[in-house]
């Protein structure tokens, strides 16, 4: 199993007295300490540091961990510039990107993002797919293409990625449609389905789609979003993640977990937490930290690598 963390390049946990700059030696920090990656979030709904650019900024100064978006929202960004933005960071990164994509929610962490990027909300799934298919054909130097959203008789020379395949490409989202298009087109599958047996089903729902599309399931990366809070008692965690979901979604704790997979707890308590997902066969867990300020984000990063040292569980 490989464990990964996400950069909390969201304004609420770095302010009032942090500074976004001391974002890099955090990643520094993540790969020193052993993580096999590093991700960042997506949104046009609260303050943060752009993802790519975020991106852009670490992939320099480090030189192993694995870099990527969970989830990247392409409707935020034209095509064709984000191609060529994500194949600039895996060349300044060596080949080291993961992209992530999601087509966002319903409500008010959806449908807002594509009124504010001027693109319709309905057939977003559709849209979604085009746009990674555009992307990979510019990856691989295609000079038109023709889609349904997107059509370009003549495409200039494009921004070629590090590897000649282009970077693999994630779906986050485990509703069966989710499932299906993950199955058939997609590297990788990034969910944060807030039970064990839930990720269990949609692994299953996945890798049934990656057969019948004529695709090994072994193609695609079974992997997991989750946030994770470390503390020496159990209510305590329960209390500063409580405090994070009022931070970041304006939701009570009792309705985060309804939605998201969350380890929390003592450290025994949130490795028996990630041991059941990877026994529903999550390979690679990328850690949302429960953290309010970056003092306190440095602090879970250690605990988190403490815990999930080789051996340790």
């Amino acid at each position: 199993m490989d464990i990964g963390v996400f950069l909390p390049t969201g304004q609420a946990q770095w302010q009032p007295a942090g500074d976004p700059r001391d974002l890099i030696g955090l990643a520094r920090r993540a790969e020193e300490s052993g993580f096999a990656s590093l991700f960042v979030n997506d949104s046009l709904l609260t303050p943060r540091i752009e993802p790519l650019t975020m991106l852009a900024a670490v992939a320099p100064v480090t030189e192993r961990i694995r870099l990527g978006t969970g989830a990247l929202l392409p409707v935020l960004r034209r095509p064709v510039q984000a191609a060529q933005a994500l194949a600039s960071v895996d060349l300044l990164s060596g080949g080291r990107l993961t992209v992530t994509v999601g087509a966002g929610f319903p409500g008010r962490f959806g449908q807002p993002l594509h009124e504010l990027s001027q693109v319709p909300w309905e057939r977003r799934f559709a849209r979604l797919d085009e746009t990674v298919a555009l992307w990979r054909a510019l990856w691989a130097g295609a000079t038109e293409f023709h889609g349904e959203f997107h059509s370009f008789p003549e495409l200039p020379p494009a921004t070629l990625p590090f590897r000649p395949d282009g970077p693999p490409v994630w779906l986050g989202g485990a509703t069966p449609s989710a499932l299906a298009r993950t199955g058939r087109r997609y590297d990788g599958w990034l969910p944060y389905p807030p039970q064990p047996a839930d990720y269990a089903a949609g692994l299953a729902g996945v890798r049934r789609a990656a057969r019948e599309a004529g695709r090994p399931p072994e193609a695609v990366t079974p992997a997991l979003f989750v946030n994770v809070r470390i503390d020496d008692d159990a209510e305590a965690a329960r209390r500063t993640m409580d405090a994070y979901g009022r931070s970041n979604y304006g939701l009570p704790l009792e309705e985060v977990e309804r939605i998201q997979a969350i380890a929390m707890g003592t450290p025994e308590q949130v490795a028996a937490t990630l041991r059941r997902y990877t026994e529903a066969g999550a390979e690679h867990v990328v850690a949302r930290l429960g953290a309010l300020d970056l003092a306190d984000q440095y602090e879970q990063l250690e605990r988190l690598a403490a815990l999930t040292r080789p051996g340790s569980w």
